[in-house]
């Protein structure tokens, strides 16, 4: 199994303190969380793509080009570039780009992205995000594959012959795609044959479980083979303590600043206490065992491979969280990276099998 560590880059008040940093500081922030992931042993660090308030994840690329100038070995991920808003020529020289820059270690996670104001923003309509999610989507792929592109595109100008520089590093690059609720991201993930990635966050488990059951039925309906499915899952928290007791009484005041939070701006509430939270969330709140059990109990129904965890605080002071990764990192991740495979696929570079030469026949 496999292990991410993800944000989003919100930027609101603290849900402890109420205290909101200042915006460099939060993007320092970021940067110093990265650090710590590849320090501590995660196998990748995600920065999110959002376009509205609460958050400042507008420019993953040049977040995570800032990340690779810093870091070696940790793969690089969106979380999820929003195709459905950009134009997948631009995209693709950003990424492309970013993707040299780090040597191969980018997967982008594609999606069409949430909100009503990001797609007042970019003048998306809820009728026309899923076509242009898959459009964006072919184009992109096409552009990543081959040197000349001809497409008959609805949502941008036309491409005819084209040529899109630079020509990419890894070949193709992994794209995985993002799933929250509804049916359309995991068909077209599917229909590729790439993996999925269960947001697994609001909810108890049961519409993500779906959703991931109706993928593999799909996967197979476009004939690709079951053996070569890849599913991520993402958790509501996290927080590892050596016993249930601490872990709880350290994330109480987190929680309960969240639900405050939620209350207050009109968000519906799903778990209404920090005990129901933690046994009917994704969160992995408690001892090691508890965390690796809970793990086990989503395996059960996912079967997946990889996980991603909050690379931010989000409310737990410094000390804290960093107890809690290295705790993570020392006594739960090992035991999961025995008992759950890894994905079916290399976790390095995409790249082309190296050309053979074959000796001249002898005469």
């Amino acid at each position: 199994m496999k292990f991410l560590a993800i944000t989003l880059i919100v930027h609101r008040p603290e849900p402890v303190t109420g205290v909101q940093k200042p915006t460099r500081d939060r993007f320092r922030e970021v940067l110093d969380n990265a650090l710590l992931a590849e320090e501590l042993g995660f196998d990748g660090f995600g920065v999110g793509e959002r376009h509205e308030r609460p958050f400042i994840s507008s420019s993953p690329p040049v977040v995570l080009s800032h990340i690779a100038a810093l870091t070696k070995r940790i793969r690089l991920f969106t979380a999820v570039t929003t195709l459905s808003l950009l134009d997948p020529v631009r995209a693709y020289e950003d990424y492309a780009t970013l993707d040299h820059l780090s040597d191969g270690r980018l997967d982008l996670i594609i999606g069409k992205g949430n909100g009503a104001a990001q797609r007042d923003l970019f003048q998306v309509t809820p009728e026309d995000q899923w076509d242009r999610n898959a459009e964006s989507y072919e184009v992109f792929r096409q552009i990543w594959r081959q040197d000349k592109v001809t497409a008959a595109t609805r949502f941008r100008p036309e491409l005819t012959d084209a040529e899109v520089w630079p020509r990419p590093y890894q070949q193709p690059v992994r794209v995985w795609h993002g799933s929250a609720t509804s049916k359309e991201s995991v068909d077209l993930a599917a229909r590729y044959g790439d993996p999925l990635f269960s947001a697994n966050v609001t909810n108890p488990i049961e519409p993500y479980a779906e959703l991931i059951r109706y993928y593999r039925e799909r996967w197979e309906h476009y004939g690709h083979d079951p053996a070569g499915i890849a599913v991520g899952a993402g958790t509501a928290g996290v927080y590892v303590a050596p016993t249930t007791q601490q872990a709880l009484a350290a994330y109480r005041p987190v929680f309960e600043g969240n639900l405050a939070f939620q209350k207050k701006v009109g968000l519906p509430i799903v778990f209404e206490t920090l005990e129901d939270f933690v046994e009917r969330s994704s969160a992995l709140i408690g001892s090691p065992q508890q965390v690796v059990d809970k793990v086990h109990r989503y395996h059960e129904q996912f079967g997946h491979t990889v996980v991603h965890l909050h690379a931010d605080a989000s409310g737990l002071t410094d000390v804290q969280h960093r107890d809690s990764l290295e705790l993570f990192q020392a006594a739960v991740a090992p035991a999961l990276r025995t008992a759950v495979p890894d994905p079916p696929f290399d976790w390095g570079p995409v790249l082309p099998a190296p050309a053979t030469t074959e000796e001249p026949a002898r005469v």
